[in-house]
């Protein structure tokens, strides 16, 4: 599979990393000089790795008629840039299918190609805030508590892109027929959201955020601090976990679902937990059924015993990296090339895919080889 991606930020750089690492043959168009906002060294910038960058302007008619060259022997196109940008460019999904009738056009935004929202700047808190997930999301009686740019950008945009390019990419596969995949953000996020508004409408789910059983409403279902100031993340939601959770602490709890005691019950729980070390209590729970785990930092998490056998973080090119997910029986995944500056293989990847006269377009300044 062929993957032309017009680099942009954050999800759509994820999803063509996600595609090159299950084994797609992914060229990355950078801008000359990369990116207005570019959060760190280029080739240490893990959503840059397994693809080649080649720097392309496209600005200039030769550079769009490059990229169109690219496009004719691709499967898929990702851009993820303002709605009617690409279309100004001479590459939007008429010239693109124009040149390649099959190509699945994957079109990455906040807001979507349509509606009010549509030609209006805005960040992934924007979006889930949008959405409805931001306001769900934090402790009762406070503020809204942002969860990274995790929901939106990377599950509601990245996944449901490459979900619709794979979709379509299978109808091509059998009609010939190519067609736009639209992932806005707002609407990955809503449909993410699909089990909370089930809740909702049937009555089950408070919209005062901090009152249901997920977000820390109920007393065994959040984090209690430990003696030496690190936190356990508790959440034995079955009868039969929360017996387990009973056993561990060694002290008999207040019924889990005996309501009017819950005050009592999470006071217990956090006075109990505080009584020892993070270390001691993940000692204590080891190997049982309590559901209870400790909140590690990032670097915690690479070292930790579960992620080490199964190789969930790896050390690659200098730089520890998340493996490719997920795991495949026949055909495992593995970590290719490493993140490159804009434009490092230029000459090397417009050759590969067939470009002609890659040296004379270097020479003129529409393609830019880096040093």
């Amino acid at each position: 599979m062929r993957v032309v991606e017009l680099v942009g930020i954050g999800p759509g750089p994820f999803a063509a990393m996600l595609l090159a690492d299950l084994g797609a043959d992914v060229i990355r168009v950078d801008r000359p000089g990369g990116n207005a906002l570019q959060l760190g060294p280029a080739d240490k910038d893990i959503l840059g790795r397994g693809r080649p960058s080649v720097a392309i302007d496209l600005k200039n008619p030769r550079g769009v008629e490059t990229v169109l060259d690219l496009v004719a022997s691709a499967d898929i196109l990702i851009e993820g840039l303002r709605p009617g940008v690409t279309e100004r460019l001479g590459l939007g999904p008429a010239d693109c299918h124009a040149r390649n009738p099959a190509l699945v056009y994957g079109r990455m935004t906040g807001w979507g190609q349509d509606g009010p929202l549509a030609q209006t700047a805005g960040h992934d808190i924007n979006y889930i805030a949008v959405a409805g997930a931001l306001g769900a999301i934090g402790r009762a009686g406070g503020p809204p508590q942002v969860p990274l740019n995790l929901v939106g950008d990377f599950a509601g945009g990245s996944l449901y892109l490459v979900t619709g390019l794979l979709a379509a990419l299978t109808h091509a596969r059998a009609t010939g027929e190519g067609q736009v995949v639209d992932a806005a953000i707002t609407d990955g996020t809503a449909h993410l959201m699909s089990m909370i508004v089930a809740m909702q409408q049937s009555g089950s789910w408070n919209d005062q955020r901090g009152t249901n059983m997920l977000d820390t409403g109920t007393p065994f279902y959040d984090v209690f601090e430990t003696s030496d100031g690190q936190w356990m993340s508790v959440g034995p939601l079955e009868p039969q976990f929360f017996a387990a959770l009973q056993q561990g602490l060694g002290i008999e709890l207040p019924g889990q679902y005996d309501f009017a005691r819950w005050g009592e019950l999470r006071e217990t729980l956090s006075s109990t937990f505080a009584s020892r070390t993070r270390d001691e209590w993940v000692e204590t729970f080891d190997g049982t059924d309590a559901c209870v785990a400790p909140v590690l930092s990032l670097p915690e998490a690479y070292e930790h015993p579960h992620n080490v056998a199964r190789g969930t973080y790896v050390t690659k090119d200098g730089l520890t990296q998340p493996a490719p997910a997920p795991r495949f029986s026949a055909t495992p995944a593995t970590l290719t090339t490493p993140p490159e500056r804009p434009g490092a293989s230029t000459s090397a990847a417009l050759t590969a895919w067939g470009v002609a006269d890659v040296d004379q377009l270097i020479a003129d300044g529409v393609a830019v080889q880096a040093n």
